[in-house]
């Protein structure tokens, strides 16, 4: 659900909507991001009090190297203190490593616990406050551990992103191009006009129609295929090596800067094998570029392509099922990239920065 000014007292629907999940009381286990905290605690605790939902939420530290079951175990055990009722919804506020977090915990807890998401980031509002699955990382394994587990609501506030750092809009830009390379056309033709002043403005004017489109996208992809009974997915495109990418250097990739990484590399694989025209390859990585992502890393050599083509292939059942552009707006499928492929083409990439 779209929502404007989520956290205003007069507006009611994440009151309502706690509420038609579990009317039999208001009272709710709320968590929020330590750093939205930061920048909306004040409002965010009115609001909850105004409510009746919480007078004390959970603020929990969150980032990509804390995305594991120790902080799954954390939170289970203050949801455990508070003493929630079997169906009461958990509320989670933040960005999209404590939605996943969250989103664990809920789906392990008396085996399967409502849960309502509010998106705090980009990434968020487009990518992980949609869909049904969650995740936690394991030693050096992305999303190693988790569940399909969709959340009863997902309120997407937009008006949120005024705070979001210029990085991490530019990081959520990464997923936005995702939709747009695979399936829409025009919504690359928004980002290319207008994406470098979308998150300068911090998408406050313009911003609606490229967040419509990104999201419909997205729901429209996973619609008929939410438990991936099919592998063969069009949203995999960027989510090929990135992964392995994203978790070998980590802290300095956040996730959608790894996931830019791994378009720009297919994109240049899609014009070596003559599925993608040069001008496209080059319209594509310069659209990148100047949102601010990155189109290659040194850690992009044959130990990690090889180890990423890998892992992706046994995720996706023993076939690669790597989606390749075929023009802005349209993929297929292949299985029959070879490792030395992928080599050549990052080599080639690196010469086109």
């Amino acid at each position: 659900m779209v929502v404007e000014d989520v956290f205003d007292p007069a507006n009611t629907a994440l009151a309502d909507t706690s509420a038609a999940a579990y009317p039999v009381t208001s009272r709710r286990f709320v968590v929020v991001d330590a750093n939205v905290d930061r920048l909306h605690g004040r409002r965010i605790r009115a609001y909850l009090d105004h409510h009746g939902i919480t007078d004390d939420p959970m603020v929990l530290p969150v980032a990509e190297e804390r995305k594991t079951m120790a902080t799954v175990a954390a939170v289970a055990d203050a949801v455990g203190a508070f003493g929630i009722d079997r169906h009461q919804p958990i509320i989670a506020i933040g960005g999209g490593v404590l939605l996943d977090v969250v989103g664990v915990v809920a789906s392990l807890y008396r085996r399967g616990t409502p849960y309502i998401r509010v998106p705090t980031t980009l990434v968020g509002l487009v990518d992980a406050g949609v869909g049904a699955k969650t995740g936690v990382n394991h030693g050096d394994h992305k999303n190693l551990f988790g569940a399909y587990h969709p959340p009863v609501a997902a309120l997407l506030d937009r008006t949120l992103l005024a705070t979001l750092d210029e990085r991490h809009l530019v990081n959520g830009l990464a997923e936005v191009l995702k939709i747009a390379l695979v399936r829409d056309a025009e919504l690359f033709e928004l980002i290319a006009r207008d994406g470098a002043e979308l998150v300068r403005d911090r998408f406050r004017t313009g911003g609606a129609e490229v967040l419509d489109r990104a999201v419909d996208g997205m729901l429209c992809e996973l619609a008929d295929n939410l438990w991936e009974h099919r592998l063969d997915r069009l949203v995999d495109f960027g989510h090929s090596i990135s992964p392995v990418l994203e978790m070998k250097a980590l802290p300095e990739l956040l996730h959608g800067e790894a996931v830019a990484v791994d378009m720009a590399l297919f994109t240049v694989v899609a014009a070596r094998r003559g599925l993608l025209e040069p001008a496209d390859r080059d319209r594509i990585l310069d659209v990148l570029r100047a949102t601010g992502l990155p189109v290659s890393h040194e850690l992009l050599g044959p130990a990690l392509l090889r180890e990423g083509l890998a892992a992706t292939t046994r995720h996706r059942g023993g076939r690669q099922r790597l989606p390749l552009p075929t023009g802005i707006g349209s993929a297929v499928f292949c299985d029959d990239v070879t490792e030395g492929e992928l080599a050549v083409a990052a080599k080639e990439l690196g010469e086109l920065r």
